[in-house]
């Protein structure tokens, strides 16, 4: 067998491994995701809300499990919002934009990035929002702004405060500058919000950056964090080469904002729910059992950190 011969063989090695390979679709309906040490069941990270018990990563999530963490499974009602024309770009690159939207909708069975619910924490009635990194990454469109703008109206119309979980990459490229006027839109919805004396609490969640955290997700009264996730504006690498420095292994994480003002306090995924409520319960003025002296001198220090900075 000449050299030529087992180099022909040798590639279609190769390309029967490859056809092996699972797919996307194969992983996504798998028993099994990956984390810090391999394989991992995806039944045992889920009894631990989507929690490494190891590494203790907060693994992405969708809407309808940050609801059923925070309210209670299944004791919440979800808000049907407008959806808006779609694509009026018309947008094609290698796919049609309304394909895209097809694809998403039946990985996420959402009708877009953004759902908005309305529960109760700790008796107190909540109307909140949460975006799903898994619709088209979690960007933000016209349904999406439409979406974050229909739970202010209904917080502000039920007078009830406003919970939101932000994530994602920023504004949606495929619907260039109607995404980018969203990040105007949801912010004055915000001063509306707060024009009336509603609470508003921002959660972050990983990765929260690009247009998201440039309007809507850096307007709350109080902002909570998942540990460990992204929080930024442009990428890493584009700010180091800006600045020409070498940039901590921890830039950007909610660990970084925190220490630095922009966060008042990174709280695990099993604790948020009771975090919100003994806020909510100062906020509204409602009866608690919250330790005050301990929120205070945290609140005391995010203020002296923020005037530093």
């Amino acid at each position: 067998m000449n050299w030529l011969t087992k180099a022909i063989n040798f590639g279609e090695k190769i390309k029967k491994v490859l056809r092996k390979r699972p797919s996307k679709e194969d992983i996504a309906n798998s028993d099994w995701t990956s984390c810090c040490k391999g394989p991992i069941l995806k039944k045992d990270l889920e009894n631990n809300l989507w929690v490494c018990n190891l590494c203790g990563k907060h693994h992405r999530i969708s809407c309808r499990q940050r609801f059923d963490i925070v309210f209670g499974k299944n004791a919440y009602q979800i808000l049907e919002s407008p959806i808006p024309t779609e694509d009026p770009l018309n947008w094609v690159d290698t796919k049609s934009y309304k394909d895209r939207l097809k694809i998403a909708r039946k990985k996420t069975n959402q009708n877009c990035a953004v759902m908005i619910a309305k529960g109760k924490i700790n008796g107190i009635e909540v109307t909140a929002g949460a975006i799903n990194f898994d619709f088209i990454g979690g960007s933000v469109g016209a349904a999406e702004g439409e979406a974050i703008i229909y739970g202010v109206q209904h917080a502000i119309d039920n007078q009830t405060p406003y919970l939101f979980f932000p994530c994602g990459g920023g504004q949606r490229m495929f619907e260039s500058t109607i995404a980018l006027a969203n990040m105007t839109r949801t912010t004055l919805a915000i001063n509306e919000l707060k024009n009336n004396n509603l609470p508003y609490i921002v959660c972050f969640t990983d990765p929260t950056a690009g247009g998201i955290t440039a309007s809507f997700a850096m307007l709350g009264d109080i902002h909570l964090a998942e540990p460990g996730c992204l929080i930024a504006f442009a990428g890493k690498r584009v700010i180091q080469a800006t600045v020409k420095e070498e940039l901590s292994s921890d830039f950007q994480t909610a660990e970084f904002v925190e220490k630095h003002g922009f966060v008042d306090r990174v709280v695990h995924r099993k604790d948020i729910q009771k975090e919100v409520g003994n806020l909510l319960s100062i906020l509204l003025r409602k009866n608690s059992d919250i330790n005050l002296e301990n929120l205070n001198e945290t609140s005391e220090t995010n203020i002296q950190t923020r005037e530093a900075s």
